[in-house]
């Protein structure tokens, strides 16, 4: 059998087969639209909203799941995990769309899980009054379903601000949305206040954002105010907790909404195997009926301020929630600030009022043309039942009266609809004294329907009357952030002396004094020797310098102490070395002060700043740190200008004063030329001068560079190992 292949070019398949799917997904799955509505959440809703399950009795999770398989046909599970989160029971939302019976579940638990939809129950809570008031009226638009046998709406017609309400994840194909969540009351207050005035500062009624998880939020004005004008920014977010002394315990109640309880307590053990954390003996989840609580056992003497500190530091105690307001709008996915979100809501909530009330002016017009018609037979109704009554045939009746008092089809079926009973003159004055009222009625429809001022009114009352019937105080508590102590890891490390050894194979050891008095021989690999070493204290910083031009930091106290008789830690693995990379030279400092002497095996130097390698952020890998220009022979660590010894290969050696190098502040200078080499000769070593195993130096000083020094006397040096100060 043979097989057909044709070419196609990459970009074509793309276009013709994954750009349909990502669409989809980005239109009409992942991201919330401006009622704050997914289809998934709003084919749910709606369903449940034809159940009568707004004003009804609760019913089967299961029966509610099948019911809305008729608009959502992406299987049962996907439509009762939508369920869940809506509900009141996971205490997802701030403000929970579903009542629900049974367990569905907690957001701030991993391990909790749900029960299966045929043991729970749930009806639409008495708040999504508001989602669904006037969608009968032609207040939004409604399409088919997949198999055309219904109709179901484009957006709901929310009387509030949904979209900043309650949270929103979703993730799509090249983009993704996290919108935060607010309080009802302030959001409401909010768009109202900018109803009235478009420059109306957001920030004086919208706070902050809250969570219905509580814990504390981080207030920082400038974050909260580029979130709000950008769409996109970061939150941080702690946990709430108090300690009870009689029982040595702190009990965690709230935790942030972007981590669970298993979470953050494996994450606390992880530490605690790891050593990091020492002050906790034991570590519960007490989560119960009364909410959730995480109980910490503390050891005795421990202060409880301080490891809650350092807890919220190292553990997702504390964690940030990062905002990114992308929306549909018109089926164009869009990140908007807040101000911009709002106003969009704006303009299709007044759409929405506007529809509904065109609705209700044509339903009150068709009512008073058929009124009219009721005032013409008024005039004789013996005329109207004579002809009625002379009428041999059915379908000749309506011709028959809009024959005989010149009204039209409309009218004629209306006067030929009326009971026998109410024909009497009374009833139909009655009536037609209802014209006057709807004449005023649709000509006030029609002043308002016209006038946005006036729609926006409407609209302002609707937002009072939610604020005030639906009372929601906050839930995250508001800190402001300059106020709030971090903890501070390098107060809380012991500092004490340590001896520090580096060998040619990159092996370091950090060794106590005791331990070294005590420990005996060092334990190398064969053929490897310290080639460095220091006496220093534990809080010291170390630089390590690397054949690849490069330097990484680390702190002395992130190497665990160790003794003599092991290898140690290797430098290129505990570092994160590339591949290849050995460390060349190292070097201690405290607060980064004095000049880094490089001898380059070319004959030059170079003199730079150890500031240069100071680093707000903490960063751990510095390239460009050296030139690579000629391998590094070696490097000198000074406070004030000294004599410095060089000897090379053609057994010469030249001393002198390291004023004579000129200071650099590019740390990847390729120096000036110290000595003058002959062809293949080459500089080995460097050193200050006093640590010099030859004598009477003045043979060999000089007092400008580029020297050649002088010829090395046979002096036998003992062999002696250098250090680096």
């Amino acid at each position: 059998m043979k097989h057909k292949y044709i070419d196609q070019n990459i970009t074509e398949t793309l276009e013709s087969n994954y750009m349909p799917y990502a669409m989809s997904v980005i239109v009409s799955r992942a991201l919330p639209e401006i009622d704050g509505f997914k289809p998934s959440h709003r084919k749910l809703l709606y369903t449940m909203y034809k159940m009568g399950l707004l004003t009804g009795n609760r019913t089967k999770s299961a029966n509610i799941v099948g019911q809305t398989m008729r608009l959502n046909p992406h299987g049962d599970a996907a439509i009762y995990e939508t369920m869940v989160r809506l509900s009141r029971g996971n205490e997802a939302l701030n403000m929970p769309f579903i009542d629900s019976k049974g367990n569905f579940g907690k957001v701030y638990s991993r391990d909790m899980a749900y029960a299966a939809s045929r043991y729970t129950e749930a009806k639409l809570d008495a708040f999504c009054a508001e989602l669904f008031g006037d969608i009968d009226k032609d207040s939004v638009d409604f399409v088919p379903n997949y198999d055309n046998t219904m109709k179901e709406p484009t957006l709901l017609p929310t009387s509030f601000p949904n979209i900043l309400v309650n949270p929103n994840l979703g993730i799509a194909v090249g983009m993704a949305c996290n919108i935060c969540s607010f309080n009802l009351e302030e959001v409401c207050r909010t768009t109202i206040e900018l109803l009235k005035n478009p420059d109306h500062d957001i920030l004086s009624t919208l706070k902050a954002p809250d969570f219905s998880t509580g814990a504390e939020i981080l207030w920082n004005r400038n974050q909260l105010e580029d979130i709000y004008a950008t769409g996109r920014g970061s939150i941080r977010l702690r946990a709430k907790w108090h300690y009870l002394k009689k029982e040595n315990i702190i009990e965690v109640t709230q935790i942030p909404y972007t981590t669970t309880v298993e979470a953050i307590i494996d994450k606390v053990t992880e530490l605690i195997k790891a050593g990091k954390i020492k002050e906790i003996s034991d570590m519960r989840d007490e989560t119960g009926l009364n909410g959730l609580k995480i109980a910490i056992d503390l050891k005795r003497g421990v202060d409880p301020d301080q490891l809650m500190l350092k807890l919220m530091k190292m553990t997702p105690l504390m964690d940030s929630f990062s905002c990114n307001f992308n929306i549909l709008v018109a089926g164009t996915p869009k990140v908007m600030g807040v101000r911009e979100i709002l106003n969009e809501w704006s303009a299709f909530r007044i759409e929405c009022v506007r529809r509904a009330m065109f609705f209700d002016l044509g339903k009150k017009k068709e009512r008073l043309h058929l009124l009219k018609g009721l005032k013409k037979i008024l005039l004789d109704i013996d005329k109207a039942i004579k002809i009625i009554r002379e009428t041999e045939e059915d379908a000749l009746v309506v011709p028959n009266l809009m024959i005989g008092f010149g009204i039209d089809k409309l009218q004629a079926e209306y006067v030929a609809e009326i009971k026998l009973r109410n024909i009497n003159k009374q009833y139909i004055l009655n009536r037609i004294a209802d014209v006057e009222d709807l004449e005023k009625e649709i000509a006030d429809l029609e002043a308002t329907v016209n006038d946005i001022k006036k729609v926006k009114k409407i609209i302002i009352k609707q937002l009072e009357h939610i604020i005030k019937k639906y009372p929601s105080p906050r839930k995250t508590e508001i800190v402001l952030d300059h106020e709030v102590e971090e903890y501070n890891a390098e107060e809380n490390i012991e500092d004490y002396a340590v001896n520090v050894f580096v060998t040619k194979e990159g092996y370091f050891k950090k060794i106590t004094p005791l331990s070294l008095r005590m420990g005996g021989e060092h334990k190398l690999k064969e053929g490897d020797e310290i080639f460095q070493s220091f006496e220093t204290t534990n809080k010291t910083d170390i630089v390590f310098l690397t054949n690849n031009g490069q330097a990484y930091k680390a702190k002395l106290h992130e190497f665990d102490d160790t003794k003599a008789s092991v290898l140690g830690d290797y430098i290129p693995a505990k570092l994160g070395m590339e591949q290849g990379e050995n460390v060349v030279f190292t070097f201690i400092t405290k607060d980064y002060s004095g000049e880094l002497l490089y001898f380059f095996e070319n004959g030059k130097a170079a003199k730079i700043p150890v500031s240069g390698f100071e680093t707000k952020t903490n960063r751990k890998k510095l390239t460009n740190a050296v030139s690579t220009a000629s391998p590094l022979v070696s490097a000198l660590h000074i406070t004030e200008d000294t004599a410095v010894f060089i000897e090379t290969s053609g057994g010469r050696g030249l001393c002198i004063n390291s004023v004579l190098i000129p200071l650099k502040t590019t740390k990847t200078t390729i120096g000036v030329n110290t000595v003058t080499l002959k062809k293949n000769q080459k500089v080995v070593s460097a050193c200050v001068a006093e640590k010099s195993v030859y004598k009477n130096l003045t043979r060999y000083t000089s007092r400008a560079i580029p020297a050649s020094g002088a010829l090395l006397k046979d002096e036998n040096p003992v062999e002696v190992q250098l250090t680096l100060e």
